[in-house]
């Protein structure tokens, strides 16, 4: 059904009809599966009228559809929706999971207000009242005293923060390090400014994976789901260069088990040996532009193969056989980012394995990477600006990213308030401790979060925000797709049928609101230029705005696709950033072994924290009881039992943990899961193992100011 603009503002939409088959296995999918594991706050369905609803994800940059079923209006059943562009009716496990975020008992149900080392429910009005009066009393002493973190920097709601911040008078401005973030920046050192990175990975022939969880959450999960499980079909390959035997490695054609964080120099190694064969593709050559010589002089004398095959724990002649198995394919394509790509990375890294794609013309290509330009869909005013915002307009940023804001601050940098949306900085930042410690150190600390997690727990005051079930939201895609969507994420819960004729306001579960809505009521409470700048109604009203021509088909189909033909420009290739050959970062300390984070399909890395559903699922060679198991290769351990216990030590931390003896995994190096050791309170997710954030400090790489720490120095030892 089309949803006009009248129903939408009146927060009227209701049921639409449809069936949705997620292609994962039954036992997950299972009603009883899912409503019988002992989850005493899950409500259990009622006999009643089946009903479908069709909205969009936003568990992660994937943006897939999903399908609703309903029993009496009551949600019990999350699947993918078959018509969906991202997904087409595939689900992962955290997407049919979804409902239990709803239901989660770490959920922040009223505003709370910090006293002392607890927090007190406060009502709505003297929520927004206090934040109002701290924001306005840093304003008139120093409006850059305010910062604010958001989990992404794409979306309706970020760009609503972005405008708050610039009516306000502030460039501080963050965003958590996403992969898309990582795309971005790389797509501006090799093309240009408001570019960014996808691919077209399911008509590549050869795709080349530079430590990447291709099928562990990397990208969109779904999306890259579909691409693996339909290369044998099409005669593609899979070549997986990393430490560890992952599941990505075991499921490639090949596994390349370079040591930790030399990814770069097996990358540009690759390059010094297709333009020493003249393998590269001439035509597109001829556009290279900035460095391009520079860059050839520096990769022939630093680069060679038998220069860096040491380093990297591979053979001069097998990187040889890995550049011409590239160069000499139909449809290669070179994809980076460790992990899910949304932890530490490093600049020089991923532009050098961009690089493998850019030297052999894949860009823009059937089965390549594809440069496109950044999705600029919402139609935003300029906000209303006086003397303090006009003043504040031409000044810089206090840091260049979260991670430099924390060390800013650490060493005497000073912030009167800080806003945190959908981010959760205390426990994925690298040493967390320091994080928390930067925190202290501001005067007024607001976050907006859904959930009690742990930077939620350091803040003075919560505004608690709706999930993405109860709430209307655009949700773009953001994951290095081939194509642009953006979908829309509707309220599950608390809408009257339709056909009923009745319009009802959006009943969440509890006294939250939808944090488009929190932002607005905070700016207007301010009044004056801020308030002015926000002259909408309600979220609702302003996204039906910002979307513009594109709010018909949004809210016809609940999505819209932005940009699906290949983009048909060259773009330039700038190789000025490679060619000053920047240092390849180092692991910190002096310990003979290396700590890496694994990012494992089943936890969340980020914001939120996995339900306990997937925790539930995850393997006991990860976590058994409350206890974390670390990857080891029988060489590393000496001594150490299978599921022994071992005292894990780094220049940061140490931690107790017991040994997953595993051949997967190079000697030397030791593996760990991210997801686990949270400290918040919810006894089913959290106080399960250890974060490995808390072992790893950050590395900042020169040039980019990136945290590009890829592990740390680390030592075993029996407990």
């Amino acid at each position: 059904m089309k949803v006009d603009r009248r129903s939408f503002l009146g927060l009227g939409l209701g049921a639409v009809a449809g069936i949705a088959v997620s292609p994962v296995g039954v036992k997950l999918t299972d009603d009883s599966s899912i409503w019988t594991q002992n989850w005493p706050w899950t409500p259990v369905p009622i006999d009643g009228e089946i009903t479908y609803d069709q909205s969009a994800c936003n568990l992660c940059p994937g943006g897939c559809g999903i399908s609703v079923r309903k029993i009496d209006g009551r949600p019990v059943k999350i699947e993918g929706s078959d018509a969906y562009p991202v997904n087409n009716g595939g689900a992962c496990l955290h997407g049919i999971a979804g409902l239990q975020y709803l239901y989660d008992p770490a959920r922040v149900k009223t505003p709370l207000k910090r006293n002392g080392d607890t927090f007190e429910k406060i009502s709505w009005d003297d929520a927004l009242e206090l934040a109002a009066e701290k924001l306005a009393e840093t304003r008139e002493a120093k409006a850059d005293g305010l910062a604010c973190i958001t989990g992404s920097s794409m979306g309706s709601v970020p760009a609503l923060f972005k405008h708050f911040m610039a009516a306000y008078g502030s460039p501080n401005t963050y965003t958590m390090p996403t992969l898309e973030s990582y795309l971005e920046l790389t797509a501006k050192t090799l093309h240009s400014d408001d570019t960014v990175l996808g691919f077209d990975l399911e008509h590549s022939d050869f795709v080349l994976s530079f430590g990447t969880g291709f099928i562990e959450g990397w990208g969109s999960p779904v999306a890259c789901f579909k691409a693996n499980a339909s290369r044998k079909e099409r005669h593609a390959k899979l070549y997986q260069v990393e430490s560890r035997l992952s599941n990505t490695a075991a499921a490639a054609d090949k596994w390349i088990p370079a040591k930790p964080g030399t990814e770069a120099d097996l990358a540009l190694s690759m390059c010094a040996v297709i333009l020493k064969n003249q393998w590269f593709d001439a035509d597109f050559a001829a556009g290279f532009t900035g460095g391009f010589q520079a860059f050839v002089a520096m990769v022939t004398q630093n680069y060679a193969p038998e220069k860096v095959a040491a380093t990297v724990g591979i053979s001069a002649s097998e990187i040889q056989k890995l550049a011409k198995a590239f160069a000499k394919a139909k449809a290669p394509v070179a994809i980076m980012g460790k992990g899910r790509g949304a932890g530490s990375q490093s600049l020089k890294e991923m532009a050098a394995v961009h690089t493998l794609n850019c030297l052999c013309g894949r860009i823009n290509k059937k089965g390549g990477a594809l440069v496109w330009e950044k999705a600029d869909y919402l139609e935003m005013p300029e906000p209303v600006m006086d003397e303090v915002a006009e003043a504040a307009a031409d000044k810089d940023a206090l840091a260049n990213s979260v991670s430099g804001l924390v060390d800013a601050l650490n060493n005497g940098a000073s912030l009167d308030a800080l806003m945190v949306y959908n981010a959760n900085p205390c426990y994925t930042l690298n040493n967390p401790k320091r994080v928390k410690d930067a925190f202290k150190k501001v005067g007024f600390v607001m976050a907006f979060s859904s959930f009690m997690d742990e930077t939620a727990m350091a803040a003075d005051l919560i505004f608690p925000v709706s999930t993405y079930l109860e709430r209307f939201e655009d949700v773009p895609s953001q994951a290095g797709l081939d194509k642009v969507v953006v979908g829309l994420a509707k309220p599950m819960i608390g809408l009257d049928d339709p056909e009923s004729g009745i319009e009802s306001d959006i009943t969440p579960l509890f006294d939250t609101q939808a944090p488009g809505d929190v932002l607005i009521s905070l700016a207007q409470a301010m009044e004056g230029s801020v308030g002015e700048s926000f002259d909408w109604g309600s979220y609702a009203e302003f996204l039906v705005a910002a979307m513009g021509d594109n709010w018909d088909s949004l809210s016809e189909d609940g999505y819209v696709v932005l940009a699906e033909d290949l983009p048909t420009e060259s773009p330039e290739v700038n190789f000025s950033f490679l060619a000053e050959n920047p240092a390849t970062i180092q692991a910190q300390g002096d310990y003979e072994l290396t700590l890496i984070p694994i990012d494992n399909m089943r936890l969340a890395g980020t914001v939120p924290a996995a339900s306990p559903f997937a925790i539930k699922t995850v393997s006991d060679r990860v976590i058994s009881g409350t206890d974390i198991l670390v990857e080891v290769n029988p060489e590393t351990a000496k001594g150490i039992a299978d599921c022994g216990y071992a005292i894990l030590t780094t220049p940061v931390g140490s931690a107790r943990v017991r040994v997953n003896l595993n051949h997967g995994i190079m000697p030397g190096v030791i593996g760990m899961v991210k997801g686990l050791g949270h400290t918040f309170d919810n006894k089913y997710v959290a106080g399960k193992g250890v974060n490995v954030n808390d072992l790893i400090g950050p590395v900042i790489e020169s040039g980019s100011g990136l945290d590009a720490a890829f592990g740390i120095k680390a030592k075993l030892s029996k407990a």
